[in-house]
């Protein structure tokens, strides 16, 4: 309903607005600011803690960081005193499924719908953002519910992290992103599957007219999957090109899903961005990724939760034993070339929440500093996710991202599994404050 703003109207607007204290309209638009006090700030860059410092937050963002005792609290002012614990910035996933729940029953994934999905994405957004990821890249969900996620998340509707989304994965025929578990007569086809250069490039163009934020690609097979090998390759190398050269023309970056070494070496000869899981990678695709600047987002927490706890069908058991008797040790010699890691987790293959138990395994399991692993779920995951200049770090002009633990995260990775306060683009979310309290 329009409002007529007549002569009158307009007048007494005028009027009011005349006779209002300059001092008061100032305070109005001033921004209301909330200092973190934090007992100890640490620096992803270096591993170094700076103690009592302030955080200064307006609006979703860093103003200042500076000593606490040259920080003083002025009139108006929100202040949250996190005492002794270490601050850091909020940590990044670039693979999650949150539409995706851990139950592979196939008559459960049968009878699964894109509105079931959005509601699992509500509750799992939640809890990916409480457990101190505040930022994912979401590789793969039906029908283009993660784009609604996403959307319902920035319009305030729901709480969750910044998330860029793929929409559904583009996988060729009978392949690991295509739904294979029903006979013929049900003609059933996966929402991304394409097949040769003409339909690859239609499906990057559909996927991007319909919100994709970057495009996921299966490059081989895959586990949790019928009918296909891990090891063998899918798309060609040819289609995969066509893919990346639309993609990156377009402004998109292109994931990889590629267990087996030759498709591994197609995917960063094409160009893609990171090659996901990397299950089988060999010497010669290292050398192809550590050329180009590929990153490897490893996924391996999945393997211990899964043999550990996991209940698959046996024809998804057997693959997921083949693949995890030999990806940790492929991975820890990338990891010892130099190729570049970025923290992934294929969350959903396994609870939702558990994501910083990738940590553990990068450090405890392959030997990783504590640093570098830190560093692959902040600086490094912000790059490849191209936000670099919003978040990764706690530098002014960055988004509000911050999180505290308990202790330094430099000295046990294993205290961010138990994060105590999550902020994210300056709203409080756990924690001292928490908009959620109650709810």
């Amino acid at each position: 309903m329009s409002i007529l703003r007549t002569p009158a109207t307009v007048l007494l607007v005028t009027a009011l607005a005349a006779t209002t204290p300059l001092s008061m309209r100032g305070q109005a638009a001033a921004a209301k600011r909330t200092l973190v006090r934090a007992g100890h700030v640490l620096d992803v860059k270096t591993g170094k803690l700076s103690d009592a410092q302030t955080i200064v937050v307006v609006g979703d963002t860093i103003l200042s960081i500076r000593p606490s005792a040259s920080e003083t609290q002025q009139p108006g002012d929100t202040v949250i005193d996190l005492g002794g614990m270490t601050v850091m910035p909020g940590m990044i996933d670039v693979h999650t499924h949150l539409t995706g729940n851990p139950d592979f029953d196939t008559y459960h994934e049968l009878t699964s719908t894109n509105a079931k999905e959005a509601i699992n994405g509500v509750v799992n957004a939640r809890t990916t953002l409480l457990a101190g990821f505040t930022t994912v890249r979401n590789v793969g969900a039906g029908g283009f519910t993660d784009v609604d996620l996403r959307d319902a998340i920035n319009g305030g509707q729901v709480p969750g992290p910044h998330m860029l989304v793929s929409g559904p994965p583009l996988g060729i025929t009978g392949g690991h992103c295509d739904d294979n578990l029903l006979p013929i007569e049900y003609h059933q086809v996966g929402d991304g599957v394409a097949d040769g250069i003409a339909e690859v490039q239609h499906k990057v163009r559909q996927n991007i007219k319909y919100g994709a934020d970057l495009i996921k690609i299966c490059a081989t097979g895959g586990v949790l999957s019928k009918g296909d090998d891990p090891q063998a390759s899918q798309y060609t190398l040819e289609e995969m090109q066509a893919i990346v050269a639309d993609a990156h023309r377009l402004g998109r970056k292109v994931a990889a899903h590629a267990h087996g070494a030759q498709g591994i070496l197609w995917a960063a000869k094409a160009g893609v961005d990171s090659i996901e899981h990397g299950s089988y990678i060999d010497d010669a695709a290292i050398a192809e990724m550590k050329k180009d600047g590929t990153y490897l987002v490893p996924t391996l927490y999945l393997e211990d939760w899964m043999i550990e706890k996991g209940k698959l069908p046996a024809f998804y058991h057997q693959k997921m034993l083949d693949v995890s008797a030999v990806a940790k040790a492929n991975i820890k010699r990338a990891m010892q070339a130099g190729v570049k890691i970025a923290l992934g987790t294929d969350s959903a293959v396994y609870p939702h929440g558990l994501n910083a138990h990738e940590l553990d395994v990068y450090v405890n399991q392959l030997g990783m500093t504590p640093l570098a692993a830190l560093q692959s779920t902040t600086i490094n995951a912000a790059d490849l996710m191209g936000l670099t200049a919003k978040t990764g770090t706690l530098e002014p002009g960055k988004w509000a991202d911050i999180i505290a633990i308990e202790k330094n995260p430099v000295d046990d990775v294993r205290v961010l599994q138990d994060v105590k306060f999550v902020m994210k683009a300056g709203v409080v979310y756990k924690g001292q404050g928490s908009v959620l309290e109650g709810k």
